[in-house]
């Protein structure tokens, strides 16, 4: 893989394609300025198209889904919001080479928070909780299988396999602040606790299911979008907490719990979620995307201190 790619079948995405994509499918914003926009994303390349539009491409065959799955739920979705969600303005066709469909969306502005610099912590917790409640109370009927809404013993191989990838040499086990390694011993006792703890019992409702960083938009230090809703869904609530601990600081954890009325087994799930989200991404992301591999530090660090706590 080249520096610029993250996985080995990614496609080559870039702004010359983008250009002939357009010119055939939407000649009327074929001459804008394209540039290509860095994100920390890891399933999609994103350009900005003038001052107005972003072009989004799957870099890789599995998101080629997320396009009709947005396509036909965001608008749905979004008057139910309370912040701003992205809005398809066309959806184009495989051409030029490129085997997927595509997107242009309204252009979103704001930027993404930061773990450890969140300007207004108790702010931002509660507009989370804001969008949260929101999502959740939209009539479930009918809505796809959100990606991680189902039991955490389903990416317990997945899990597994990473923590192995993160032992230290012969086998031994590192520290979470380290740039290769992290406690795998305790990790894998806070995976074991988080997988006994009771699986959901009630109604499935809409979830985001990746409410990473990456994934939220903040202006003046409060929530003002979220994107990328190609793991929305219905099922278990449990993994939208993860933003308790990929984003906002332990002095506001408690208060987002108690705003959102979690039970201790699905807060236990939720930490199960942030936790093998964020030991599946380090070994994977930590040469080709910076920003993911310290989001996943982060976590394992704030997930294992908070269990010695």
């Amino acid at each position: 893989m080249s520096a610029s790619t993250m996985h080995a079948d990614e496609r080559p995405i870039d702004a010359a394609l983008v250009r002939r994509l357009l010119a055939a499918q939407f000649p009327r914003w074929a001459e804008l300025p394209i540039e290509r926009f860095a994100s920390s994303g890891t399933v999609n390349a994103l350009f900005r198209l003038g001052d107005d539009l972003a072009v989004r491409l799957p870099r890789i065959a599995g998101g080629a889904g997320d396009v009709e799955r947005e396509h036909h739920w965001l608008p749905r979705l979004a008057p139910a919001l309370p912040v701003a969600i992205p809005a398809v303005l066309g959806k184009g066709a495989p051409g030029d080479g490129f085997p997927w469909p595509w997107t242009v969306h309204r252009w979103l502005d704001g930027e993404n928070p930061r773990e450890g610099r969140v300007a207004w912590p108790g702010a931002l917790a509660a507009d989370l909780v804001e969008f949260i409640v929101a999502l959740r109370a939209i009539e479930p009927a009918d809505g796809p299988p959100a990606y991680r809404g189902g039991p955490l013993w389903e990416v317990d191989e997945e899990t597994r396999t990473a923590i192995g990838l993160l032992r230290g040499p012969a086998g031994t086990a590192g520290t979470a602040g380290t740039a290769g390694t992290v406690d795998t011993v305790a990790a894998t006792a806070a995976w074991e606790e988080a997988l006994a703890a009771p699986g959901w019992d009630g109604p499935p409702v809409w979830v985001h299911s990746d409410l990473m960083p990456g994934n939220l938009l903040v202006a003046d230090g409060r929530l003002s979008a979220v994107i990328d809703f190609g793991t929305a869904g219905v099922g278990d609530p449990a993994c939208d907490l993860i933003p308790a601990w990929n984003l906002l600081p332990a002095s506001v954890r408690g208060d987002f719990r108690a705003a959102l009325g979690v039970d201790d087994a699905t807060w236990a799930r939720g930490r199960g979620w942030a936790l093998s989200m964020a030991l599946i991404q380090l070994p994977y992301y930590r040469e080709t995307n910076p920003a993911m591999a310290a989001n996943a530090r982060h976590v394992i660090h704030e997930v294992l201190s908070q269990r010695n706590a």
